[in-house]
C-alpha cells in the first residue's frame, strides 16, 4: 500500500478535486489541513521545494505536484501504476 499525503485547506476547490480523483480509485491518504494547523505550512513549503500553494500531494515521499499535476499524471496513464493500482 503506497502512502499518499495531501497538504490541503478546506476551502480550497482544488484541493477537493483532488481527493475526489483519490478517492474515486479508493485509495487512503493523510490529509494535512494546513488552513486548521498552519504550523505545518513550512513542512509543507519545504518537501514541496518551495511551492506555497495548496494542495501539494506527495505519493510515498515523491512529491507529484498539485491537483492539475495529479490530473495531468490520470490522463497520461501514470497515476495507477505511482499509486499501486493495476487494470
Amino acid at each position: 500500500m503506497v502512502e499518499v499525503v495531501i497538504y490541503s485547506k478546506i476551502t480550497c476547490g482544488y484541493c477537493a478535486r483532488a481527493k475526489a480523483l483519490l478517492q474515486s480509485k479508493g485509495v487512503a491518504y493523510t490529509d494535512i489541513d494546513i488552513g486548521a494547523d498552519p504550523a505545518q505550512k513550512p513542512a509543507m513549503v519545504e518537501r514541496a521545494g518551495g511551492r506555497t500553494s495548496v494542495p501539494q500531494i506527495f505519493i510515498d515521499g515523491r512529491h507529484v505536484g498539485g491537483c492539475d499535476d495529479l490530473h495531468a499524471l490520470e490522463a497520461d496513464g501514470k497515476l495507477d501504476p505511482l499509486l499501486g493500482l493495476t487494470a
